[in-house]
């Protein structure tokens, strides 16, 4: 049982604290199988949907963006069924809609249907009051009893709630103190109690975790970061032990009424877990869609462009691969045949712990797959800059202190009652004025405590080589992460760079600027076949992406010779952000100009200031030329690689193994919150209230939400994200990627069922082989030539 609970624990996601939240694949417990297994898994434990309603690949099929060749391919692809299917039923099946489907039930759903009571929702009420105080992290001034661990904590609690006694759950207080005081063994006892099975205990665990929405990604979350630093939490099977306490004391309320139902239940959660027909064919739907999707990039690729100057560049600026880097880059690139851009994750090869003020909170910049490695702050040890720190240091500790009280439960109402008048003119100030990019007055970043010039070199080195920029460089390279500039919205850290662990990405790429002007760098990189000419400066730079402007830090490196470079470089950013503008302003609501977006990001009220990474559908690893001038509608990651560099492939293994593993996390959040929005998705952003300081709830309570709010998926009439599985695009001989996935299983899993699909590009950037998993590739077949089995599918 203990293990049966330990394996439910981890088919649940994490959900990372609102102060940096990251995208998180909400099938990250399910990666093992493909997505008909899912499917089945997910039907029987959240009675959700892994793949859209039939009608919408109807649409599609109807239209021709779903064509036969996609079919005929998806279906050669596909597993054997218990029946052979054709197109043919592949479209009568898409115009058939089918019912919803529907989880197993809990006692507490069986109780609530013969009661005419909401147990459920009493049930999510109860856990989800006590779990809003034990997790949270400040925003309360009452705390709630912790013990040595959740489940203590929650029994402590529980023995003098009188709630359940008040709506007729009559002596549970006694029962709960009558318990064992350790979960593993308050769980046995439940576990006898509900007369559960080995074969179904893990099911229904799962089903318990999966009932309690957010507080169990929360504790999983504990979870996994524990184990990062070498540790464990038992938060989530405390979880587990709680549900069931409940459980048993509903069944034993309502044993007579429910018995025979409760022991079909725990037939069903015992029987092995197998795909229906109806399962396999939505798979099948999907893939098709997605191979659709991918038809069309392949002709977007292979359009001739102009061929680029070869000669030194006026302008190189390193963007992180996001996907709203691309139209900036596009457009940049079009002012002028001699600038270039490149990819790279934002957090620019430097995996750091970061604190604003001398004993300020720290924050993990880099990916969250990752620790960190070194320490930074905000430079300088002068007296004016201790002043200054300390200053900031109070600053920001009022402003917390001021928040929480303003939240807390014994002072909201006063607090509007009293302060309420005070805020008049900000209100009036926020929701009126066209609003700027505020930019960080923190001074330079530094490494603290300082490395050493080994150290400085070797990173320096890595960073160059994984960025695929040896040479030649620019007189100006740009170093740019990116932020966004919102109010009034609880996930703003989500807006922000994810390979930076949900913060701006200015601090890395201010970091990494001075660490490429340091003289003492550049001279040891000579010997390590790496120039950088006298001439060449680094500047940092953070792309903001609600409003496409583009602040510099040339002030971190005072260079009145560039001065004229620099110039040029802010007219051109000034241009590109106009026309980027005018393109997203197409997409956004009510945004018919580009003048309206900068409007948007201090618009309190606006509830779509951006749309983030919606979209996102590929991820290209290669030279810049098979990219630039194709216009890939901020749809793509684009990441600067060229494998001819890269003579032991190590860098090719640093991008399957980090980016590409975030970049299915993304995709896999907006795929997941678009096809179960009630399951997988955060709900309506205008019912959100903060809980916690951790998450949001609709309304007035209830569980934490986690995934995407439908504002960011939706824009009030249609989708705007189409939920496609990732296409990762490398050009490196396949061999090399093989070879690098037989290192990596937990890599290659995400491939070989298919929750990424992945091709090998040609030397001019066209797809020329898929990896159809286990290791082996097909050669990419043109339309034409996949015309001629068609008729045999049918």
């Amino acid at each position: 049982m203990h293990e049966a609970a330990g394996r439910a624990a981890r088919a649940i996601p994490p959900l990372w604290p609102l102060e940096s939240s990251v995208a998180v694949n909400p099938f990250l417990g399910q990666t093992g199988e493909p997505l008909e297994m899912t499917a089945a898994r997910l039907h029987r434990v959240a009675g959700a949907a892994v793949t859209m309603p039939r009608p919408w690949y109807a649409e599609r099929i109807a239209s021709g963006e779903i064509s036969d060749i996609d079919l005929a391919a998806a279906l050669d692809a596909a597993p054997p069924t218990s029946r052979p299917l054709t197109i043919a039923d592949l479209t009568r099946a898409a115009q058939t809609d089918i019912a919803p489907p529907q989880a197993l039930p809990t006692v507490a759903e069986l109780a609530s249907a013969v009661s005419g009571f909401d147990w459920t929702g009493f049930v999510a009420e109860r856990i989800s009051a006590w779990a809003s105080g034990y997790f949270d992290r400040g925003q309360a001034l009452w705390a709630a009893p912790q013990g040595p661990n959740a489940y203590a904590a929650w029994r402590l609690t529980a023995t003098h709630d009188l709630t359940p006694e008040i709506f007729g759950l009559t002596g549970f207080a006694a029962n709960v103190a009558a318990a064992p005081e350790s979960a593993d063994a308050a769980l046995i006892r439940a576990v006898e109690q509900l007369g559960l099975s080995e074969a179904a205990s893990e099911s229904y665990f799962h089903r318990l975790l999966v009932g309690l929405g957010g507080w169990a990604q929360l504790a999983r979350y504990r979870l996994w970061q524990a184990e990062l630093s070498g540790s464990t939490d038992t938060a989530v099977t405390d979880l587990i032990a709680i549900c069931a306490v409940w459980e048993s004391a509903l069944l034993r309320k309502y044993q007579p009424q429910i018995t025979a139902d409760w022991v079909s239940a725990l037939d069903a959660y015992a029987q092995p877990l197998q795909p229906t027909e109806d399962h396999h064919i939505n798979a099948i739907l999907q893939d098709a869609v997605e191979r659709a999707a991918q038809r069309k990039l392949q002709t977007v690729l292979s359009t001739s462009m102009q061929p680029r100057p070869d000669d030194r560049p006026t302008l190189q600026m390193a963007f992180c691969i996001d996907v709203r880097s691309e139209p900036f880059r596009r457009a940049l690139e079009s002012l002028d045949p001699r600038i270039r851009t490149l990819g790279f994750g934002g957090f620019f090869g430097l995996p750091i712990a970061h604190r604003r003020f001398a004993s300020d909170v720290v924050e993990a910049r880099l990916p969250v797959l990752l620790p960190p490695r070194v320490t930074t702050s905000c430079g300088g040890h002068s007296h004016a800059h201790e002043a200054n720190d300390r200053a900031k240091r109070v600053a920001a500790r009022a402003k917390r202190a001021w928040g929480r009280f303003k939240l807390a439960a014994i002072s909201s109402f006063a607090f509007v009652e009293s302060m309420g008048p005070v805020y008049v003119a900000k209100l009036f100030s926020d929701g009126l004025r066209a609003g700027g990019h505020k930019t960080s007055s923190d001074p330079a970043p530094q490494f603290d405590p300082p490395l050493v010039l080994g150290a400085r070199v070797d990173t320096a080195e890595a960073v160059l080589k994984a960025m695929s920029l040896t040479g030649p460089f620019a007189p100006l390279v740009l170093i740019a992460g990116h932020g966004a500039s919102v109010v009034n919205n609880p996930h703003a850290s989500a807006l922000h760079c994810g390979a930076c662990g949900g913060f701006p990405g200015d601090v890395n790429a201010r970091l990494l600027a001075g660490l490429l002007n340091d003289p003492e760098v550049r001279t040891a990189l000579v010997g390590r076949d790496i120039t950088i000419p006298a001439d060449t400066l680094f500047v940092g730079a953070l792309h903001d992406t609600t409003t496409d402007a583009v602040t510099l830090y040339d002030a971190d490196h005072p260079s009145p010779a560039h001065a004229a470079d620099l110039a040029q470089t802010r007219a051109w950013l000034a241009a590109a952000g106009t026309l980027t503008r005018s393109e997203r302003a197409l997409r956004l609501p009510r945004a018919a100009t580009g003048g309206g977006i900068a409007r948007r990001a201090r618009d309190w009220a606006e509830v779509r200031p951006e749309w983030a990474l919606a979209g996102c559908r590929a991820f290209i690893a290669a030279p810049r030329s098979h990219t630039s001038g194709r216009d890939l509608q901020g749809q793509a990651f684009l990441h600067d690689y060229d494998w001819r560099k890269d003579t032991d492939f190590s860098v090719l293994e640093l991008i399957l193994t980090a980016p590409v593993v975030v970049a299915s996390w993304i995709s896999l959040q907006y795929y997941g919150s678009t096809v179960a929005p009630e399951t997988l998705g955060a709900g309506n952003k205008l019912l959100h209230n903060v809980t916690g300081g951790i998450g949001v709830v609709e309304g007035n309570g209830g569980l934490l939400r986690a995934g995407l709010p439908w504002q960011s998926v939706h824009d009030g009439e249609c989708l705007v994200h189409h939920p496609l599985r990732l296409s990762v695009l490398i050009e490196a001989p396949h061999q090399a990627i093989s070879t690098i996935l037989d290192r990596h299983p937990e890599v290659r899993t995400l491939f070989d069922n298919g929750w990424m699909h992945l091709f090998a590009l040609d030397e001019r950037g066209r797809m020329h082989w898929r990896y159809v998993g286990d290791g082996r590739w097909n050669v990419v077949v043109t339309p034409g030539a996949q015309e001629q089995s068609i008729a045999e599918l049918a």
